[in-house]
């Protein structure tokens, strides 16, 4: 069975006079700076020197970068395993995330977490966890400090659609509609859980959106190939969340280019048809945003081979650094310990 795309009809109906040139050109850089600091992250991963396990988010930079552009500095956000895209979108430092990957003493975790422990409190990246639907809870509890403290800020969390099998997804939204927390959910939803496909999982017909809406949550389905799509239902979140209205669940329709973990596609194990992936590929969220820029005239080819060399350039003084850094010492296995 070929699971197709969300219905779409890109970018026809955009009205790009809304937004500044910059602003667009933003957009399409960060998107592109994620897809080639992971495909840089896959093309060396065989050299077994990135002692973290990766799983990586090519094909779904759109719902990261969207989102974001919406929050400020000071509003939060936390993720789950498949963490490079919102960590980066969010502002988190590069250099420090190469670190991590490569288990160095500077990494931004110190070595401790690797790639799905991602943290960058300077830029509100506030952390992330490996246990499916283990971070929700906590994001809820740092809205629920936000409101006893009558601070402005949004808390923002993202986990997949394997996730809203986990009860303590559901509590949590319960919680946040009753007292009238100020969280975003951000479902990106891949349509499978590691090899199995949603609809092996629930009931056909049932839509993740829909669940949220009924435990009294305003709810969103989006395509979350299109970042302006994205950025304007998060847009929306954000001011109604900010004013005291309560928590926002949006799901974001998108697909998993690669494997559940690991470099490459995993999908000629069987688990999914490569057709499935050949399907989804024309609903690039690069490809498309940036063809519609140039169709529009708001973009020029030169522009995008400046933003290719810049996103190079970075790219490998990042894995220099990462390379050429400390790696942690004996002294450093007590730090950071409640007791001894």
């Amino acid at each position: 069975m070929i699971r197709y795309p969300v219905t779409s009809e890109g970018y026809d109906d955009t009205d790009f006079s809304q937004y500044g040139a910059e602003f667009l050109h933003s957009l399409l850089f960060k998107m592109l700076r994620i897809r080639r600091i992971e495909e840089k992250i896959e093309s060396r991963y065989h050299e077994d020197e990135m002692k973290s396990p990766i799983h990586l988010v090519i094909g779904q930079e759109a719902s990261s970068v969207g989102s974001c552009a919406a929050l400020s500095d000071t509003d939060l956000i936390y993720s789950t395993h498949r963490t490079h895209g919102n960590y980066l979108a969010k502002g988190g430092d590069l250099k420090a995330m190469m670190s991590e990957l490569y288990c160095r003493a500077n990494g931004c975790v110190g070595s401790r977490g690797g790639s799905m422990h991602l943290l960058d409190k300077s830029v509100g990246m506030a952390g992330s966890s490996a246990i499916v639907g283990g971070i929700v809870p906590i994001a809820t509890g740092t809205a629920l400090s936000a409101k006893i403290r009558r601070s402005d800020m949004v808390t923002g969390v993202y986990f997949g659609d394997g996730a809203v099998e986990e009860g303590s997804i559901w509590e949590s939204l319960n919680f946040a509609a009753l007292k009238k927390l100020p969280v975003i959910y951000f479902c990106e939803n891949n349509f499978y859980s590691v090899c199995t496909p949603l609809d092996k999982r629930q009931p056909e017909g049932v839509k993740i959106y829909k669940k949220a809406e009924a435990f009294g949550l305003r709810s969103e389905q989006i395509d979350g190939t299109n970042v302006l799509s994205v950025y304007e239902s998060t847009k929306r979140a954000v001011s109604l969340v900010r004013a005291g209205n309560g928590p926002m669940f949006i799901e974001m329709l998108a697909y998993r280019w690669r494997g559940h973990g690991g470099a490459g596609d995993d999908s000629h194990t069987g688990y999914r048809d490569v057709a499935e992936g050949a399907q989804w590929h024309q609903f690039c969220p690069i490809e498309t945003y940036k063809s519609a820029l140039l169709g529009a005239g708001l973009l020029r080819e030169s522009l995008v081979d400046d933003m290719e060399h810049v996103i190079a350039d970075e790219i490998d003084m990042a894995f220099e650094h990462a390379i050429n850094s400390p790696n942690p010492t004996e002294a450093d296995l007590a730090s950071f310990l409640y007791s001894e």
